[in-house]
């Protein structure tokens, strides 16, 4: 097992400072992207919903929709806010051992990318909708809020990755 070390906060500590500050804003826009709306359908000229994704979880736990409000509410959710803290984690500790750095690095890839999952869904959504001639979609701010913590989330992450494997990045 190889037992070096990386010194996250102390090699790179204004980077790092900076790294953090960057996953307190994508924090913010995550939290903001989830509780405002997302979208906004509008039947009829009469009848118009709108819905957050967190509105959207709570109406699919309601609606006994067990399987969606688990991949859902996790990949949408729970997976952002765990990458966020892991992250945030990472770049607070003074020291990391190079063999464990590099697990949490692959976690939180593998995380990432099925955190696009919602993405999907939320596309789909909008196609199915589009081509119905009955309803209107309007994207709300919380989309793009949680679409710019979702990329800021993977700024943080490849800086990261670049300060760890090469110390002049």
């Amino acid at each position: 097992m190889n037992h070096e070390e990386l010194m996250i906060s102390q090699a790179f500590r204004a980077r790092a400072g900076r790294l953090r500050i960057l996953i307190a804003a994508a924090a913010v826009l995550l939290v903001v992207g989830l509780v405002t709306p997302i979208i906004t359908l509008e039947k009829f000229l009469v009848i118009e919903n709108t819905f957050s994704v967190l509105s959207g979880v709570t109406e699919l736990l309601l609606a006994g929709q067990w399987f969606l409000f688990v991949i859902i509410a996790g990949f949408s959710v729970v997976l952002p806010i765990l990458k966020l803290v892991v992250l945030f984690r990472i770049l607070g500790l003074d020291h990391l051992e190079r063999d464990r750095f590099a697990h949490y690095l692959h976690w939180m890839h593998l995380y990432g990318k099925w955190s696009m999952l919602d993405v999907f869904v939320v596309a789909i959504l909008v196609v199915a909708v589009k081509l119905g001639a009955i309803a209107d979609v309007q994207m709300r701010f919380g989309l793009y809020a949680f679409a710019a913590s979702v990329l800021l989330t993977m700024f943080v992450t490849a800086r990261v990755v670049a300060l760890t494997s090469d110390p002049e990045a």
